[in-house]
């Protein structure tokens, strides 16, 4: 069975757990690159992550992004939104209908 997990600063991610999804808060990068991918091994379908993570986590990110799982959502942080999220959707369906639809 999939499973679905949110990562990112605590402060962001805490709240998920009540609606039953599995919260993975972490600290740093590196933290974030150790997580990811040991999600990634362990049958996680969906993973979202704050976009204050996914900046720091470009290049692993990067190696998900044409794999079937796990899908990589970004959500912004308590912070707010950095706009890569955002930007993230428009390439995706730039690459699915083969133009700029905006």
């Amino acid at each position: 069975m999939y499973k679905i997990a949110v990562m990112g600063d605590a402060d962001s991610v805490l709240g998920f757990q009540a609606l039953g999804l599995e919260v993975c808060p972490v600290s740093s990068a590196e933290e974030g690159h150790l997580a990811l991918h040991r999600m990634a091994k362990e049958n996680y379908a969906i993973i979202y992550m704050t976009e204050q993570l996914a900046a720091k986590l470009g290049p692993d990110i990067a190696r998900y992004k044409d794999a079937l799982t796990p899908a990589i959502i970004l959500i912004p942080g308590k912070e707010g939104s950095l706009g890569i999220g955002m930007a993230n959707v428009k390439t995706a369906v730039e690459r699915a209908v083969g133009a700029d639809i905006s």
